[in-house]
């Protein structure tokens, strides 16, 4: 991405932000959402926290399933760079944690980028599939009416469906991603034709766990383990709040927050995070001041641990905030 498009990008999501933050709080009076604040039952917050990483170790797991049949790479490590992607997705715009993660893996263990941006891709339409399975699930018990789910739906459900239709396209029959690249190769030098042709083999190795079923299976579960982890954070630190509702709210709600990132907005999804998590609850029948107050803490919860621990991580690896400001630099490295 050019540097004034770049500009542009962070610049609209910023604004984003800030409208879903009003629409979020515009009827909210501070003492309302302080008083939403001391509600909560901070030990269970405690609980919240290691579930969340926890999380994250599956989500390790997931991502060593997919690379198996490229480098079978230890947990320990991939749960290191999973954690980075996501300190780097949540203080800097255009999700760079993913272009540092990979980057990462190329560096630590010789995996080719595009190989390891094939595995990412495929995460990313995993999980976007996980989320619309969550919600169609837990709509069959929750009488919501909310405008705002059905368009999250509606708009991601395509774009998901169709990645994933498309990633195990390509996976089945190699010789069409061959095929694909040999057709642009042609019309190009043969300096570039030759890097164009490496690209495609190493995407299509990248997408060869979606063809070994065992890989595949390992990855599906994996992806809906994860998730359901997560979800159970989120059911804690309602409890936390005293919210007395189901897990199957608990899917809703993240299943809703999540395929709502396609939003371009500032890092971290900040603003457009607190819209539908609480937008959600009130549909439900939440307190509007303890849907809020819970949206922010929850937020916070999944965002503050990871980050603080992502960015020692990154220093171990021999790098600080300077290479994440730097991230279009590692992400022009992925083509």
């Amino acid at each position: 991405m050019k540097k004034g498009s770049k500009r542009l990008a962070t610049t609209s999501g910023i604004i984003i932000s800030v409208v879903f933050l009003y629409l979020a709080f515009r009827d909210l009076k501070a003492e309302q959402f302080w008083s939403g604040i001391r509600t909560v039952k901070v030990q269970l917050l405690l609980l919240a926290v290691p579930t969340y990483f926890i999380a994250l170790t599956v989500i390790a797991l997931r991502w060593q399933y997919l690379l198996r049949a490229v480098r079978l790479i230890p947990l320990r490590a991939l749960a290191e760079l999973v954690t980075i992607c996501y300190m780097g997705n949540g203080v800097y715009p255009l999700r760079a944690g993913e272009a540092l993660r990979i980057y990462l893996l190329r560096r630590n263990h010789d995996v080719p980028l595009a190989s390891a941006t094939a595995t990412v891709l495929v995460e990313r339409a995993f999980d976007g599939v996980v989320m619309l399975s969550f919600i169609m699930f837990s709509l069959l018990f929750i009488d919501i009416q909310s405008a705002e789910v059905g368009a999250i739906v509606s708009i991601s459900a395509p774009l998901f469906v169709g990645a994933v239709a498309v990633f195990f396209l390509l996976a089945a029959k190699p010789a069409l991603m061959r095929s694909l690249m040999g057709s642009v190769s042609r019309i190009l030098p043969d300096r570039l034709a030759t890097l164009i042709n490496q690209v495609g083999d190493d995407m299509t190795a990248g997408l060869a766990g979606l063809r070994t079923p065992t890989l595949l299976l390992g990855a599906v579960i994996s992806s809906y383990v994860t998730w359901a982890i997560e979800a159970a954070v989120y059911w804690i630190v309602m409890f936390a709040f005293g919210l007395d509702l189901s897990f199957t709210v608990a899917l809703l709600v993240i299943g809703a927050v999540n395929l709502a990132g396609v939003i371009s907005a500032a890092p971290g999804q900040v603003g457009v995070y607190e819209f539908v998590v609480s937008t959600i609850l009130v549909a439900i029948g939440a307190n509007a001041a303890i849907a809020a107050s819970y949206a922010v803490v929850v937020h916070l919860v999944i965002w503050a641990p990871a980050t603080l621990l992502g960015f020692l991580l990154l220093l171990r690896q021999g790098m600080g905030f300077a290479d994440i400001r730097r991230a279009r630099e590692l992400e022009g490295a992925l083509s």
